[in-house]
Formats: C-alpha cells, structure tokens, sequence
C-alpha cells in the first residue's frame, strides 16, 4: 500500500522537531484517499500550535492514562515493538460500538478462549456466540470468525499489516483497519473515532456554533471511514482528520492514540457532548422492542435450545409486531446465523 510521507517507519529521523513540522506538511492517509479525507477548509497548524496542543495532550496523559487488557505493560510489546496483532485486531472490534467497561471481562474470557486465530477459526459457531454474548451487535462476532477463517487459510495465521487489505475483511472500515494497524505496529497512520472526535472539535471548533442532537450516546463509532451526514450544519469528519494528520506524534503514535482517546473520555464525562457538533452525529436507536433486540433474543434462546418453532417464538412474546419477528429471522438467516426447515429454526453450527 502506498501512502503519502512513506509511512516514517524503520528510517524515521530522531529529530522530533523535524517531525513536528513534517506534521504540517505530510499525508498519512492511503494515497487513493488523500483527496476524499483532505480538506481544503482547515488551514495548516503552526508548529507552535501543534506542540503546545501535544503537550495538553500528553501532560493530561502522564497523569491520568487508563489501563486496559490490550495496552500496555497488561499486553506485552514483543521485541520487535509489536503488540500481537491478534489481541489488538480482537480488542478494536470490540470496542467498534460497545463501552470499554463492557468489553474488558469479555476481552479477557475470550483472549482465554481463544487465544489465536487458528482456535478461533475451528471453534462452532455456538461457542463463539456465548463468548460474545452482552456485547451486542451479534454479526461483530460472525465477522471475526470469518476473519479467523480466511486469516488462517490465506495468510498462515498472521494478520495482515496493512490497511487497505484489512478492510478487505467484513466488518473492518477504514478506521478500524487504521487503529489495528497503529496499535500493533506503532507506525503512524491516521484514522478517528468517537473519543478523537470529541477532543479536536473540542480544541480546534469550539468557538464555532453548530447545532446538534440532544446529549445521548455517540452513533458514530470507527467502524466507517466517513460516517453518513446527519447534520447539515455540523463539522464535517474531513475537517476533523485533516487536523488529526496535521498533528499527530509520528514518533510514537500508539500512545499518542491513547492519550487522544483517554483525554477525550474525560472530557465525555465532564463537559456537554462536543460531537453533537459534528456533521454525522444523531441519537442512538430507541433499543427497546427493535430488531435488534429481538435477534438478541432469538440467538440467546437457540444457545439454550436446539431449535424452536416461529409459533414458539411468538408464543414468548419477543415482539409485539409479527413483521419484526419476521424481520429478524429473515436478517439472522441471511447473515448465516441460522437456518429454517419450513418453520423450524436451528442455530448454525
């Protein structure tokens, strides 16, 4: 893959003050998408600029860094700088829409599950969905065994270290493809999530006035590249990572990501939701009585039973409208879930 600045990786210059005003300058997007992602809006930071905002960044992160499973010293960095692309590939899909609070013990039983790709890949499907089960979004986990497969049949095992062949795998945007990549090569690659976002409209937007939704949670999570408009008035991703590029720690950019996504959690707690400002934010999906909900349901229910009938289902009260069941069964079948014999559904093995 090809991208612009050459990726600064084993020939990277020590000076950091070369880096901090190549910062301004150079594109770490993949070439294809230097011209989407780069905006002609934002004016290039100063130097001067760029270092005193690194320096709030890592002062607050000296003293306030969180500790998770997938960081370190709790993941081990490998002698050659790597951490195992595998806890980090697992880790980042987790983490797509759910909290971090919710993804530790189940990050932690699952790494003890399934400690690689290749047990992954071989695991039945039940099995992989019990370990999965309260992180919700269900597909996330059929998309990483998916993974597993073809990381096992294709590659030998290894993930591999590239973004655009990253996003090749289901359920991988161009955002996560990046956060895999930085967190288990430490090389400098730019990508946003909903942390990031919140700091650099924070920092760089917020004298401007932009009218958002009401302060609920994020919908906008780095599984897309460039989430869908929401609001026409709002700060456009592109203007957002044209800034992160422009300041980003070409010298450790792991940790710089994590002091990012650590500053931006503290500011999610004690000030208004700076990405109702954002051009592609909008309110969380009423939850209850969705389709969602009920394919929950419907796989927590073929974990316990063998199969069941439609008549069953309905009998239970999972939805009040017969269409969302039907809805959800329909979902669940294409996706490779389940399977139907006329009214009978079994979960896939």
């Amino acid at each position: 893959m090809c991208v612009l600045g050459a990726m600064i990786s084993k020939t990277a210059p020590k000076n950091k003050n070369l880096e901090l005003a190549r910062s301004a300058t150079s594109c770490l997007f993949p070439s294809y998408l230097c011209s989407q992602y780069r905006s002609d809006t934002i004016t290039p930071v100063k130097p001067t600029e760029i270092k005193s905002f690194q320096k709030k960044i890592w002062d607050f992160y000296g003293k306030n860094k969180r500790e998770f499973p997938w960081r370190p010293p709790l993941l081990k960095i490998q002698t050659n700088g790597i951490l195992d692309p595998y806890n980090i590939f697992i880790s980042e899909v987790m983490l797509q829409q759910t909290q971090t609070y919710r993804v530790v013990p189940k990050y932690e039983a699952w790494i003890r599950q399934f400690p690689d790709f290749k047990s992954l890949s071989q695991s039945p499907l039940p099995t992989v969905l019990r370990y999965w089960s309260g992180l919700g979004y269900n597909r996330r986990a059929l998309y990483i065994q998916t993974t597993a497969q073809r990381v096992v049949k294709e590659f030998g095992g290894k993930l591999p270290m590239d973004p655009e062949i990253l996003e090749t795998f289901p359920g991988i945007g161009k955002n996560t493809a990046g956060s895999i990549y930085v967190f288990s090569e430490n090389k400098p690659f730019v990508f946003i999530e909903t942390n990031i976002r919140r700091v650099f409209i924070h920092e760089f937007f917020s004298s401007q006035s932009h009218p958002g939704g009401s302060e609920t949670t994020d919908r906008i999570s780095k599984d897309d590249s460039i989430a869908p408009l929401q609001n026409d008035n709002g700060i456009h991703d592109r203007d957002i990572l044209t800034l992160v590029d422009q300041t980003l720690d070409r010298i450790n950019p792991r940790q710089w990501y994590y002091a990012l996504m650590d500053y931006g959690s503290y500011l999610g707690k004690t000030i208004p939701n700076p990405n109702r400002q954002s051009k592609h934010y909008a309110k969380q999906s009423r939850f209850e009585g969705s389709v969602r909900q009920i394919r929950g349901k419907i796989l927590k229910i073929l974990l316990e039973k063998k199969k069941i009938t439609k008549e069953e289902l309905l009998s239970l009260g999972l939805a009040d409208d017969e269409k969302l069941l039907d809805q959800a069964l329909l979902q669940l079948q294409k996706e490779g879930f389940i399977s139907a014999n006329g009214t009978v559904f079994r979960l896939n093995r």
